[in-house]
């Protein structure tokens, strides 16, 4: 019995197989295309669906109707104006007389409102904010959300 080892012998296609890889063995690896194609198409579900899950508890909260034991006169309020002028709730005030008026005022208040025209500098605003911590208040700055702010045209 004699072996060919793939060369030609005049034509003759004996010892081998048609359709068979003569110079190559059989493939032993693992072909990893439809690996890769499953591992990108569940990617791309996870890119797509991860800004619709919510995390955290679902809790429906009870609705109250909102209660205000203060008015707005009744809460320590500073204005600092475009020229840098003070007032306490509509009354005019030093910047060192500040600490004093508001505890004359408003006694039992440990908060202050600072609402300031958008003008103001940072200086004179940051003046205002500092006397305030100075005398032990907690300062709380007044600001307009955007959707109540006027169009401009």
């Amino acid at each position: 019995m004699a072996f060919s080892n793939g060369g030609s012998s005049g034509g003759n296609m004996t010892g081998r197989r048609r359709g068979s890889r003569s110079s190559m063995g059989e493939m032993s690896e693992i072909n990893i295309i439809p690996l890769v194609d499953v591992v990108l198409v569940l990617l791309i579900i996870f890119m797509l669906t991860a800004h619709v899950v919510e995390y955290g508890l679902e809790v429906d909260v009870p609705k109250v109707a909102q209660q205000s034991s203060k008015s707005a006169q009744d809460l320590p309020v500073v204005t600092v104006a475009r020229t840098g002028n003070l007032q306490l709730n509509e009354k005019p005030v030093n910047i060192n007389e500040l600490g004093a008026a508001i505890k004359k005022r408003f006694p039992k208040d440990k908060a202050v409102f600072v609402r300031a025209d958008k003008a103001t500098t940072w200086d004179g605003l940051a003046q205002v904010v500092s006397a305030l911590g100075n005398a032990k208040y907690d300062v709380r700055l007044v600001t307009q959300t955007a959707d109540d702010a006027p169009r401009k045209r």
